[in-house]
This record gives structure tokens, sequence and C-alpha cells, in this order.
């Protein structure tokens, strides 16, 4: 299939367009930052990493979306689930994750999905808040749960990201025995690049050997698009947006310094 350039380009120009747009200043005194490193320096800062904070479901789930819908059967991003789990289910999630950071379980996707599996629907019935799901993928029985995640989270985030997926795999299960439930940590490029991704933290409670588990940057966007190697051309349409739009997004930068001198910036 041919890439799909020009929609991608829109998808990511008008993400940045549409933050800018919503701009609305927050006040916050930060004296020692800005006697230090100097006030303009710190809201060029904070205007920056508000873009950066948001990149994630302005331009990465769009994006996601856009690739894999020619090559899944359903495609959906930011899925709320039910939250309904038995009470077995979520017994055996402390039980895997227990295990996992005593070392005394090594991390094997498939046999916990069978272990939750065997419990789904024993027990009485719980309800609780999850988080939504990213970017959902479904092609038959096969249901791919995508969380998008930071190039290099700490061990307690890592657990978190664990806990997160055992329990979308206790509440799909509860509402679809028979799925085969695949949850997928993805991290959209490579901070250690040109040497492979090598983040020690996920080692106790992922499978890092099994790419469905965890994929980064290249297999991570090439899953998306059906195997095809894509990775280039989308870093290329990024590279080309920020060329078309750097202008705009200085004088944006300079207009909300100058406008406000004293404040920091969210979106």
């Amino acid at each position: 299939m041919t890439f799909p350039n020009k929609k991608i380009q829109a998808l990511i120009e008008i993400a940045l367009t549409t933050k800018m747009a919503k701009f609305n200043p927050e006040s916050g005194n930060k004296p020692i930052h800005n006697r230090l490193l100097g006030e303009d320096r710190m809201i060029m800062f904070s205007i920056i990493h508000s873009i950066n904070t948001n990149i994630g479901t302005s331009i990465y789930e769009p994006v996601a979306r856009e690739l894999a819908t020619p090559y899944f059967e359903e495609v959906d991003t930011q899925v709320k689930l039910s939250g309904n789990h038995s009470t077995e289910a979520q017994r055996e999630i402390s039980a895997i994750l227990n295990e996992l950071s005593l070392g005394n379980l090594q991390p094997n996707q498939n046999e916990e999905l069978e272990r939750i599996r065997l419990k789904a629907k024993l027990g009485g019935t719980e309800t609780k808040k999850m988080t939504n799901i990213d970017v959902f993928l479904r092609n038959g029985n096969d249901h791919y749960f995508i969380d998008i995640k930071t190039a290099k989270p700490n061990k307690d985030g890592v657990q978190k990201y664990k806990q997160t997926a055992l329990e979308w795999m206790a509440t799909h299960l509860y509402d679809h025995p028979g799925a085969n439930v695949i949850p997928i940590v993805g991290i959209p490029y490579n901070p250690y690049y040109p040497k492979p991704y090598d983040r020690w933290t996920f080692n106790n409670f992922f499978d890092t050997s099994e790419k469905s588990q965890l994929l980064v940057a290249e297999e991570f966007w090439n899953f998306l698009s059906g195997g095809e190697d894509i990775y280039d051309q989308l870093l290329d349409c990024f590279q080309i947006v920020g060329d078309k739009m750097r202008d705009e997004i200085d004088r944006f930068i300079g207009e909300s310094s100058a406008a406000h001198p004293e404040r920091r910036v969210i979106f």
C-alpha cells in the first residue's frame, strides 16, 4: 500500500495548530529557576514542554489510527473498558505481580493470559475504573491493546504498566472469554539510537524477547502498518511539517513570551 504522506502530514499540522490555538496560560511562580536560567528561557521551555507532553494523544494516536486502519478489521483510540472483572482474576493479578517483582516468575504473556482466563468468571464481580486503551486493534480473535509510553520509564512506572496490562486482560476476558488479548507497550522512538533499545526496568515484568509485548520505534510504527517498512517515511513527515511551520511556531513562542512574561504555559 502507498504510504499516506499527505494525510499524516495533515494530521501532524492540524494537531500543532490546534494546540497553539488553545493556548491557555496558567500562573506559576518559579523565582529560583527564573533567576538562575532566565525568565525568557523558562517561558520557552514551558511552552515546548507543554507541546511535548501532549504529543501522545494529539499526534501519536491519530497517526497510529491512520496507519493501522487499512490493516486491521477494527481500529480505535482512547477505548474505555467496562472495568468489570472477577474477584478471583484480581487475586490472580496480584499473585502474578508479586511473583514477578520477587523474581520467582519469568514474564511470559501467554502463560499470564491463560492464568487469568482460568479465573475470569470465578468468584464475585467487581468494577474498577480502568485506564483507557490508547490504541485498540482487532484482527479476528486477536485483540491488541496498545499503551503508548514514554521512552525512559522508571521501575515503578513499568510495574504500573504491567498491572494495567493484566487488568485489561481480566476485564476483556470477563466480557469476551475466548479472546486472544495481546497487550503491547508501544514506545514511539529509541532514545539510545543507534544502539539497541535497552531499558533494564522492563526485564522483570515484560518478556522483552517477545516483540509483541514491547515495540520500539520502527518496530512499533511498522507493526501498525501491517509490517511494512514505513518508519523513515514517517520521520520525513514530521520533518516536512516542522520545516513548514517553523516560522509559525517561533512566532507563537515569541508572542506568548511577550504577552505573559510572568507565567508558564499549559494546553
